[in-house]
């Protein structure tokens, strides 16, 4: 599970960073890369990515990032498990079969958002205002990134609970069938 934090480095995806911009922690970054490096290769270790994770797992495709949307505002909310907004989840993805396509209700807290999509990723969810909310990988094991953060309403969404059962499911799956 990669989780939230810090902006990635921009010149991960060969930009400079803009004044908005977080410091760089680039022993996270490379840290984190080697483990989804490891985890999507022969090792079909399934990948969840929240926040920034969601990020660095599409920088690590070699995607690019907005570095600051305008207005932020519109992605974020003080209370963590409050709604900010609905994202609809694209039919026939991984993520579809999990949550059901359509409409869902999301918390998020974050300035960044996916620019170009990475190399053999999916759409899975999208803003109404058009910032992608979610990114998998269809071939080899389960791996879901998403710009929300479930694990702040698992106890009071639905959708958000599915999200980590379908983590686990995935996981033990791997465990017995290694």
């Amino acid at each position: 599970m990669l989780t939230g934090g810090t902006d990635v480095n921009p010149a991960r995806y060969g930009e400079r960073p803009e004044k908005e911009t977080q410091p760089p922690d680039d022993k996270r970054d490379e840290f984190e890369s080697m483990l989804l490096r490891h985890a999507l290769s022969d090792a079909c270790i399934p990948v969840l990515a929240i926040c920034r994770g969601m990020q660095l797992f599409n920088v690590f495709h070699g995607g690019t990032l907005v570095q600051h949307l305008n207005p932020a505002e519109l992605h974020q909310v003080k209370q963590k498990d409050a709604v900010a907004h609905t994202v609809r989840v694209t039919p026939r993805t991984r993520l579809a079969e999990i949550l059901g396509a359509g409409e869902h209700e999301v918390n998020s807290r974050h300035h960044q958002a996916v620019g170009r999509v990475g190399d053999g990723l999916v759409v899975a969810a999208v803003a109404k205002d058009g910032v992608i909310e979610a990114l998998e990988k269809p071939q080899g094991p389960f791996a879901i990134a998403v710009q929300w953060h479930p694990e702040d309403r698992i106890l009071i969404s639905a959708s958000d609970r599915r999200l980590f059962e379908a983590f686990s499911e995935a996981l033990t799956a791997r465990a017995v069938h290694p």
